[in-house]
């Protein structure tokens, strides 16, 4: 099937001029903070987990040294996905779960808003 356009899709110059919204939700820390497969890893197990845990108690999740670990948390609390909190030596993180999905949810919902799907000309004044 051919699907057939009734309006001119903008170039990328003209959509960089629209849907400001979604422009300010691609947040450029969540996504470096998301990139690598170990913090992936890292923030299922600890999402799973459910509980604020210690740095070494995370560390289990994975085959990577501690301070590698302690990095990698360190890059999720700045992207706002975790919290941590210090009692003494030790560190302890927890997942926002709220704020990510929240994130998340906004960010699904303005790409929804900017271009759904079948409307034609995704930068048409509405």
């Amino acid at each position: 099937m051919v699907q057939v356009y009734t309006q001119k899709r903008p170039t990328p110059k003209q959509a960089a001029t629209c849907c400001r919204p979604i422009d300010d939700l691609l947040d450029p820390k969540l996504f470096k903070g998301l990139c690598d497969p170990t913090r992936l890893k890292l923030l299922a197990c600890l999402a799973k987990c459910g509980r604020a845990c210690a740095v070494g108690d995370i560390a289990q999740c994975c085959e990577v040294d501690l301070s590698v670990v302690s990095r990698h948390l360190a890059q999720l609390h700045r992207a706002g996905v975790l919290e941590s909190a210090k009692k003494g030596r030790t560190v302890f993180y927890s997942v926002k779960y709220a704020r990510f999905s929240a994130k998340l949810r906004d960010l699904a919902d303005a790409i929804d808003d900017c271009c759904p799907p079948g409307k034609g000309n995704c930068c048409a004044k509405r």
